[in-house]
């Protein structure tokens, strides 16, 4: 028996759960930092835009909430790539279920290892694998697990909201 996919519910399943995950992801930063502060001064998102030469006076652009300057720039980057995963999972797993494996934290787990131990490193984005600290590590592995078991439901959630009002 053929599934009926309804792609325009998976992307705004995938929209909506990429944010709220986006929002799990930095609450999951501010109890576990996964960088010191020296670190953070330029965080991966602000680093990978001065590689593509983007200037710092942009990437590294605030605005003030409660007297605190926060990194706007960054997060957009944030919750673009948290939004554009969560897409391209809410779309795949309507093809191909078994990519929801452990209700997502495998797919998260494979985000992190591509683009945390292999791509960032490699674009010199970020220090090798070898040369970050463990708590990076448990920090980002734990995170993009929290992150991706967030999309997973929520995704799934919101999709069968909206696949069932078609």
């Amino acid at each position: 028996m053929n599934k009926k996919i309804n792609l325009k519910a998976a992307v705004l399943a995938g929209t909506a759960a990429g944010i709220t995950s986006g929002l799990v992801k930095l609450g999951w930063e501010n109890i576990l930092p996964p960088r010191t502060p020296q670190r953070n001064k330029t965080n991966p998102p602000q680093k990978m835009l001065e590689q593509l030469g983007i200037p710092s006076s942009i990437t590294h652009a605030t605005y003030k909430y409660s007297r605190q300057e926060l990194p706007y720039v960054s997060y957009i980057i944030h919750f673009g790539f948290s939004a554009s995963f969560a897409i391209i999972y809410e779309v795949l797993i309507q093809y191909k279920d078994k990519l929801r494996a452990g209700s997502g934290t495998i797919f998260g787990l494979a985000v992190w290892i591509t683009y945390h131990l292999l791509v960032m490193p490699a674009m010199k984005t970020i220090p090798s694998a070898k040369e970050q600290p463990f708590e990076e590590h448990l920090s980002e592995a734990l995170g993009h697990i929290a992150w991706m078991w967030t999309n997973d439901v929520v995704g799934q959630e919101i999709y069968n909201r909206l696949a069932k009002k078609d």
